[in-house]
């Protein structure tokens, strides 16, 4: 992978932390920035601390798209099996007098069983990721209805205990009306989440089995003539990625405290954008999960600053976020461009099997 140097005997600056190193500077640009402009919530603690707590699930199901899209895959499936979470959970809680363990346990078996299901599909069988992962989500939107069409509202009092718990920052806070001063929360989701995080981090960096997804997604050619078992692999990503799914709609489910068919509409697109602006390309080979985590807070952002500008619409938000999108996506495609001799390279889920010889 070409590197870039700050200066004579500089640190090599590979394309995946120069990626996450742009990521993050435009986030700070915007911030600071509205913080200058509008001031009022964007100098609130909570209202940054709010991008975490009400995204929690957003991270977590990034997560686990940046590990398939690492690999040059891609999974769609993942705001239905959210949504099937939710829904499954709060009729085991509501409705079947269940415990929070058991719902635990349900939430990630039905991610574990989508995941299953599409890895050996996509690694064992060569369908197209898209495909197979697009039934995917009509299959679990399906299914969720099927289970129950109404929402539910979780009143379960171990459930609701659970919502309660959240962590006070001592010292950093803002002031109510009253002249009281009151700590800034995070809630628990966003504890899974950082934890999700640190984890995937680690397991990029330290671990066989990460080096082996960024191997496929760079060059599954290469990584074959190493020994590297490129079914399996993938296989595994589309586990892992279906298991951080069945996670991300427990959380979810904790901080909506409610479960419907409509949960988590349009999710996979955020979570598929959030990879991309964090920085994974969607050729493969490239990412940083630290990029994944500003990727979601970056749309949060982007949407609270149309919503400052006095931009209500629903249009608005859709159209900056566009706009940002599209702005990732030429600046990867200038970085591919680079790391191939100005050839462009499409992402493995649109080639055909004899193109990648696995």
């Amino acid at each position: 992978m070409p590197k870039l140097r700050f200066g004579k005997g500089g640190q090599p600056l590979t394309d995946s932390n120069l990626l996450l190193v742009i990521t993050v500077s435009i986030f700070a640009a915007m911030y600071i920035i509205s913080m200058i402009a509008f001031g009022g919530g964007f100098l609130n603690p909570q209202q940054f601390l709010n991008l975490f707590n009400e995204n929690a699930s957003l991270i977590v199901l990034a997560c686990g798209l940046s590990i398939v899209m690492v690999t040059a895959g891609i999974d769609i499936s993942v705001g239905g099996v959210t949504a099937l979470v939710t829904v499954c959970c709060a009729v085991h809680l509501q409705g079947q007098g269940g415990n929070v363990p058991a719902s635990l346990i349900l939430a990630l078996a039905i991610g574990v069983a989508f995941g299953l299901i599409q890895g050996l599909l996509v690694a064992y069988l060569d369908v197209q990721p898209f495909i197979i992962t697009l039934a995917g989500m009509f299959l679990a939107r399906g299914a969720a209805t099927m289970v129950e069409v109404n929402p539910i509202t979780v009143t379960h009092a171990g459930f609701a205990a659970l919502r309660k718990i959240e962590i006070r920052i001592p010292g950093i806070g803002y002031y109510a009306k009253n002249g009281n001063f009151i700590n800034s929360k995070i809630e628990l989701g966003v504890i899974i989440a950082l934890i999700v995080l640190i984890a995937v981090f680690a397991m990029f960096k330290w671990t066989r089995f990460g080096r082996n997804l960024y191997a496929i997604g760079g060059n599954s050619q290469s990584a074959l003539m190493l020994g590297i078992n490129i079914k399996r692999t993938k296989f595994f990503a589309y586990l892992l990625c279906g298991g951080l799914a069945g996670l991300g709609g427990f959380i979810y489910l904790l901080h909506t405290g409610s479960g419907a068919v409509t949960q988590a509409t349009g999710t996979e697109m955020k979570a598929i954008a959030a990879s991309i602006i964090g920085g994974f390309l969607l050729s493969g080979g490239v990412g940083n999960i630290l990029g994944t985590l500003f990727g979601v807070i970056s749309l949060v952002t982007i949407n609270n600053i149309v919503v400052s500008m006095g931009l209500k619409g629903p249009w608005w938000q859709g159209i900056t976020t566009g706009a940002m999108l599209c702005f990732f996506i030429v600046l990867q495609s200038i970085i591919m461009s680079r790391r191939n001799g100005g050839k462009a390279v499409r992402p493995i889920w649109m080639r055909k099997s004899r193109e990648i010889g696995s």
